[in-house]
């Protein structure tokens, strides 16, 4: 049955692809840093749950991810700056940094100062 309903649709268009389109409209009209800040958010907030930082007892911590995550945002953050009002930035670097501490307090190895995630674009933190 889901094939016909694939193929009928496929042949046919949706009722609903117009919401599609309304969809697309809609997202014209966000604001560039309200994009910008909700991406921050979506990697901070999962930067958090693969650092441990998760309410839920039995959270994965996985730091690889959780690198990765912290330099995207690090590089998210230092690019778009400039173009977000400052009350954005600092509550966004604010809680790089907290991400950038965390991560070393996870961490059974070490970075060297100015090598942990997101130093490269944020520089050191202490």
């Amino acid at each position: 049955m889901a094939q016909y309903d694939d193929d009928y649709l496929r042949r046919f268009g949706d009722a609903d692809a117009s919401s599609d389109v309304e969809a697309a409209r809609d997202i014209a009209e966000v604001p560039a840093v309200e994009i910008i800040t909700t991406a921050a958010v979506h990697l901070m907030s999962a930067a958090a749950v693969k650092c441990g930082l998760a309410d839920e007892p039995g959270a994965q911590v996985d730091l690889d991810e959780a690198r990765k995550l912290i330099n995207a945002l690090a590089g998210l953050v230092t690019a778009g700056a400039p173009d977000i009002s400052d009350m954005h930035a600092r509550s966004l670097r604010d809680g790089l940094r907290t991400l950038q501490l965390a991560f070393r307090e996870a961490s059974p190895i070490a970075d060297p100062i100015g090598k942990g995630p997101g130093e490269k674009w944020t520089g050191p933190v202490n």
